[in-house]
Protein backbone atom coordinates (compact mmCIF):
# COMPACT_ATOMS: atom_id res chain seq x y z
CA UNK A 1 0.00 0.00 0.00
CA UNK A 2 1.24 3.47 -1.35
CA UNK A 3 0.85 6.58 0.82
CA UNK A 4 -2.04 7.87 -1.50
CA UNK A 5 -4.15 5.14 -0.42
CA UNK A 6 -3.97 2.91 -3.39
CA UNK A 7 -2.94 -0.79 -3.32
CA UNK A 8 -0.15 -1.65 -6.00
CA UNK A 9 1.15 -5.00 -7.05
CA UNK A 10 4.21 -6.41 -5.56
CA UNK A 11 7.20 -7.34 -7.79
CA UNK A 12 6.32 -11.39 -6.47
CA UNK A 13 2.61 -10.65 -7.80
CA UNK A 14 4.45 -9.84 -11.58
CA UNK A 15 6.34 -12.60 -11.26
CA UNK A 16 3.87 -15.15 -10.66
CA UNK A 17 1.22 -13.57 -13.31
CA UNK A 18 4.35 -14.22 -15.58
CA UNK A 19 5.10 -17.47 -14.56
CA UNK A 20 1.64 -18.55 -14.80
CA UNK A 21 1.14 -17.29 -18.26
CA UNK A 22 4.56 -19.01 -19.23
CA UNK A 23 2.53 -22.03 -18.34
CA UNK A 24 -0.67 -21.62 -19.87
CA UNK A 25 1.63 -20.98 -22.75
CA UNK A 26 2.80 -24.20 -22.52
CA UNK A 27 -0.47 -25.66 -22.22
CA UNK A 28 -1.65 -24.12 -25.51
CA UNK A 29 1.35 -25.48 -27.60
CA UNK A 30 0.74 -28.76 -25.49
CA UNK A 31 -3.25 -28.50 -26.27
CA UNK A 32 -2.42 -27.47 -29.75
CA UNK A 33 -0.25 -30.71 -30.75
CA UNK A 34 -3.21 -33.02 -29.23
CA UNK A 35 -6.10 -34.30 -30.80
CA UNK A 36 -9.16 -33.44 -29.07
CA UNK A 37 -11.92 -33.55 -31.94
CA UNK A 38 -14.54 -31.02 -31.48
CA UNK A 39 -12.47 -29.47 -28.42
CA UNK A 40 -10.01 -27.91 -29.95
CA UNK A 41 -11.50 -24.71 -30.28
CA UNK A 42 -13.24 -24.39 -26.72
CA UNK A 43 -9.99 -25.22 -24.93
CA UNK A 44 -7.65 -23.09 -27.41
CA UNK A 45 -10.50 -20.45 -26.38
CA UNK A 46 -10.74 -21.21 -22.54
CA UNK A 47 -6.87 -20.90 -22.46
CA UNK A 48 -6.42 -17.85 -24.77
CA UNK A 49 -9.31 -15.95 -22.38
CA UNK A 50 -7.77 -16.92 -18.90
CA UNK A 51 -4.47 -15.60 -20.37
CA UNK A 52 -6.04 -12.49 -21.44
CA UNK A 53 -7.69 -11.61 -17.97
CA UNK A 54 -4.64 -12.30 -16.33
CA UNK A 55 -2.68 -9.26 -18.70
CA UNK A 56 -5.94 -7.44 -17.73
CA UNK A 57 -5.99 -7.98 -13.88
CA UNK A 58 -2.59 -7.50 -13.06
CA UNK A 59 -0.53 -5.69 -15.80
CA UNK A 60 -3.08 -3.23 -16.69
CA UNK A 61 -3.84 -2.81 -13.02
CA UNK A 62 -7.75 -3.12 -13.72
CA UNK A 63 -7.58 -5.32 -10.16
CA UNK A 64 -5.97 -2.57 -8.03
CA UNK A 65 -7.97 0.52 -9.80
CA UNK A 66 -11.11 2.27 -9.08
CA UNK A 67 -15.10 0.59 -9.03
CA UNK A 68 -15.60 3.17 -11.98
CA UNK A 69 -13.33 0.74 -14.13
CA UNK A 70 -14.38 -2.67 -13.25
CA UNK A 71 -18.14 -0.68 -14.30
CA UNK A 72 -16.68 0.35 -17.69
CA UNK A 73 -15.41 -3.06 -18.50
CA UNK A 74 -18.33 -4.59 -17.79
CA UNK A 75 -20.44 -2.56 -20.00
CA UNK A 76 -17.66 -2.82 -22.81
CA UNK A 77 -17.67 -6.84 -22.49
CA UNK A 78 -21.89 -6.42 -22.49
CA UNK A 79 -21.56 -4.51 -25.18
CA UNK A 80 -19.42 -6.96 -27.08
CA UNK A 81 -21.69 -9.99 -25.97
CA UNK A 82 -24.63 -8.39 -27.71
CA UNK A 83 -22.41 -7.43 -30.96
CA UNK A 84 -21.68 -10.99 -30.79
CA UNK A 85 -26.06 -12.28 -30.27
CA UNK A 86 -26.88 -9.97 -33.06
CA UNK A 87 -24.25 -11.13 -35.42
CA UNK A 88 -24.38 -15.01 -34.49
CA UNK A 89 -28.38 -14.64 -34.76
CA UNK A 90 -28.25 -13.26 -38.36
CA UNK A 91 -25.66 -15.67 -39.55
CA UNK A 92 -27.70 -19.28 -37.69
CA UNK A 93 -31.02 -18.55 -39.20
CA UNK A 94 -29.47 -18.05 -42.77
CA UNK A 95 -30.75 -21.13 -44.77
CA UNK A 96 -27.81 -21.68 -45.86
CA UNK A 97 -28.76 -23.65 -49.39
CA UNK A 98 -26.23 -24.30 -52.02
CA UNK A 99 -26.24 -22.27 -54.82
CA UNK A 100 -26.72 -23.65 -58.09
CA UNK A 101 -25.46 -21.63 -61.60
CA UNK A 102 -26.91 -22.43 -64.74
Amino acid sequence: MSGNGHAHPTLATYFAVFAALMALTALTVWAAAQHLGVWNTPVAMAIAVTKATLVILFFMHVRYSPKLTAIVISASLLWLAMLFVITLSDYLSRPWLPIYTR
